[in-house]
């Protein structure tokens, strides 16, 4: 019998696993983009068939869509919920509320009969002291109320670290550089899954409670893409491919971002300028209806009670002078220099973490930085309330009823115009308020870099603004008793005249937040819009560009990289920064493998190796994909095959082709190789050779090879001489050539 009358042609219909990806690999954006192609192009001819097919062709067009919305309202209910729970967990820590446990401490004293001045010492609200001395004066009611502070808080810390260590590790930290990586096509399996959800939701809450140096900005924009990524299973045209499924994680990115600030617009910029990698336009206007839905939830959960979806929403009405840019400037300069600090020191930090003993007690390293944080925030009020109420409060411009320590000046009330008060000489509870706030800034400053990285979801955003807001509310108070005083210097005599409201310190506070979060972050366009979103200042845009733009120069002139960067860099993970230029003179021929004194390269031919000598060079060696050629001896390129498919595909042949046996010759070609007539069946696999891998010549510069890489998101490139293969380029071998010219240890770049 003939084997050749045996043999199917194997692989007609697509396997199941075939062109899918391991953990911890590349994806291969050109071959997912050219299968969404072929998927689409098949849909269209046959929408023309029949009415079936045409209503199948509308759904698929409307699905992504539909996709859109279900993530919007996933994700702004998700923050509506965590917002209420962690504003009443918070003040949790202070007392309870006797007309309901589930009321915090606002909401408790909606229905008292108090004063507006005694509004936050309502009857129905008890602290810990009063609920259990039954008087809430005095030192030992001072102590009872400190030691359940500090004990609440810890409760709330380890509960979120020992969740977060039971069931999801993944749900640590922000989350950030991990989507940034994610979203540039590296494969972390079940880092957007459903336990990391449900188990950052609930510790997120945990933690911000807890009242560590943390926000939930940035962990809310990992909720949102597990959501995505979630829903995707819904749909065959995003579950099955990888590229389509980044462009919904684009877009999750946005909502999260448009929840966590309630800027919408400012969470398409920040996904576009921050986080991703590919983002054509259709994936802008589904980013925008996306974040557009995920507000408009929000607004309707309405966490606040205010009607706004952040916390700090403020109103200032007063204009700003040209002469105020030399502070929002000084603001810019001390948010750059505090960035840089922040990166440096942190990083250190976490580098200790991962290299020493450290990294193997997260439980303890928890417990102590809370315990240290929660015993030094007690004493200072602005410690003590949670971070984004502290910013609320750094913000405002005082009014006439404000009984904020902030808002004590002296009042001449002859002097009043309307509401708009006029600068007045600051009273005892201001200067009070200068000291405690220089306290806190200094405590925010030091406890946020052991904070940020801990086993707990750990945002930046809030703890940066705060750093800038306090040092903002400082210098705004400074400009604004300089001009009280001094009104007939020549700075200020041509435009602040005694009696005239022309300082607003919140201003300030304001300004100072965005150049601090810039310093962190390196953001600037969505920064800004952000910024006036949050604070619905439009008339505040240059003075926020102005110390966006500074803070990005003086913390670039230190050090080149963002956070997200360098902790990207930290972890090993395989990012090709589309931002940094390629400099260097190398060509093609110096970075592919293998290299001089290397064996050869490992490659398969076309039709002249049996099923036993694949299945070896698959054992001996580890790489993910082999290059196809027509012989050893003429080397000359047919294509590329992937380790993955090679191996599914033998193991069904086996199983289901009858004839399949370790002598059975694989065959690339269209037709089969003549072999004499007592060999066994043949096995043809055709199918999953990829025949138009990408290709260079040796001597092509190595700035081209890395923009290739860059813009076609490839996983390996393969390298000819004359037609003839000489080597390969895969996206480590970049990364790691890059690496090395910047004097770094190329042994980093861990994955592959």
């Amino acid at each position: 019998m003939n084997g050749t009358s045996t043999m199917m042609d194997f692989l007609e219909e697509p396997l199941p696993g075939v062109g899918t990806y391991e953990d911890f690999n590349t994806i291969d954006w050109v071959r997912e983009k050219s299968r969404d192609r072929d998927r689409h192009r098949e849909i269209t001819s046959r929408s023309k068939e029949s009415t079936w097919a045409l209503i199948h062709s509308v759904s698929d067009a409307f699905s992504g869509w539909l996709l859109m919305l279900l993530i919007g309202l996933l994700a702004g209910s998700l923050a509506g919920l965590i917002d209420i729970s962690a504003h009443w967990m918070t003040d949790l820590k202070e007392g309870v509320c006797l007309a309901g446990f589930w009321f915090n401490h606002e909401h408790c004293c909606w229905k008292s009969n108090t004063t507006f001045t005694d509004r936050d010492k309502c009857p129905e609200w008890k602290s810990w002291s009063q609920l259990i001395l039954g008087h809430g004066e005095g030192a030992f009611a001072y102590i009872l109320n400190y030691f359940m502070y500090v004990i609440w808080a810890l409760l709330f810390s380890l509960l979120a670290v020992l969740l977060v260590k039971g069931f999801a590790p993944y749900a640590c930290g922000s989350g950030i550089p991990e989507i940034k990586t994610i979203l540039s096509g590296f494969i972390i399996r079940g880092y957007l899954g459903k336990w990391t959800l449900i188990i950052k939701t609930i510790t997120l809450v945990l933690a911000v409670s807890s009242g560590l140096s943390l926000g939930k900005e940035g962990p809310l924009v990992h909720v949102a893409c597990c959501c995505g990524n979630i829903l995707c299973h819904l749909f065959t045209k995003y579950r099955k491919n990888e590229a389509k499924r980044r462009e919904v994680l684009s877009a999750a990115a946005a909502a999260g971002v448009s929840v966590a600030f309630g800027a919408p617009i400012g969470g398409v910029l920040f996904s576009l300028e921050e986080v991703s990698y590919y983002f054509p336009l259709k994936t802008l206007w589904r980013s925008f209806f996306a974040a557009l839905v995920a507000a408009f939830t929000l607004r309707s959960i309405n966490p606040f009670g205010n009607s706004r979806l952040v916390l700090f929403y403020v109103e200032f009405h007063m204009p700003w002078h040209l002469l105020e840019l030399v502070p929002f400037i000084l603001l810019g300069i001390f948010g750059g220099l505090w960035g840089a600090f922040f990166i440096r020191s942190n990083i250190a930090w976490c580098r200790r973490r991962k290299t020493t003993k450290l990294g193997k007690y997260p439980v303890l390293e928890v417990f102590v930085v809370t315990a240290i944080t929660a015993v030094l925030a007690f004493p200072n009020e602005y410690t003590r309330m949670s971070t984004s109420e502290l910013i609320s409060e750094l913000f405002n411009d005082c009014g006439i009823l404000d009984s904020s320590k902030l808002c004590e000046y002296v009042n001449d009330f002859n002097s009043t115009k309307g509401d708009d008060l006029p600068d007045r000489a600051a009273g005892p509870g201001v200067y009070t308020a200068m000291w405690q706030l220089a306290l806190a800034l200094i405590m925010k400053v030091f406890i946020t870099i052991f904070t940020f990285g801990m086993k707990v979801p750990s945002g930046l955003f809030i703890p940066s603004m705060a750093v800038g807001a306090i040092a903002g509310r400082l210098l705004g108070v400074a400009v604004e008793q300089l001009a009280y005083y001094h009104h007939d210097w020549a700075i200020f005599s041509g435009w602040c005249s005694q009696g005239a409201d022309c300082i607003t310190p919140g201003l300030y506070a304001m300004v100072g937040a965005a150049a601090c979060l810039g310093g962190v972050t390196r953001m600037t366009v969505s920064l800004v819009v952000i910024m006036f979103e949050l604070t619905g200042g439009l008339e505040y845009i240059v003075p926020l560009m102005a110390a966006a733009m500074t803070s990005k120069w003086v913390a670039d002139a230190i050090g080149r990289e963002g956070i997200y960067d360098a902790h990207i860099r930290l972890n090993g993970y395989p990012f090709l920064e589309a931002k940094e230029e390629f400099s260097h003179k190398t060509l093609a021929m110096d970075v592919m493998r293998p290299r001089r004194n290397d064996p050869p390269l490992t490659v398969i031919t076309q039709d002249s190796m049996t099923v036993e000598d694949v299945e070896t060079i698959i054992n001996e060696t580890t790489y993910s994909g082999y290059p196809v050629v027509v012989s050893r001896e003429s080397q000359r390129l047919v294509g590329f095959v992937l380790r993955r498919d090679l191996i599914i595909s033998i193991e069904n042949a086996r199983k289901k082709q009858d004839g399949i046996v370790s002598t059975s010759v694989i065959y690339f070609t269209d037709h089969s190789p003549p072999l004499p007539p007592s060999s066994p069946s043949m096995l043809k696999l055709r199918s999953i050779l990829d025949l138009s891998p990408f290709t260079v010549t040796d001597q092509t510069p190595m700035e081209i090879v890395v923009d290739i890489f860059r813009k076609l998101g490839l996983r390996q490139c393969l390298v000819t001489h004359n037609g003839k293969l000489l080597g390969i380029i895969t996206k480590k071998d970049v990364l790691k050539h890059i690496a090395q010219l910047a004097n770094q240890d190329p042994d980093s770049i861990l994955f592959n």
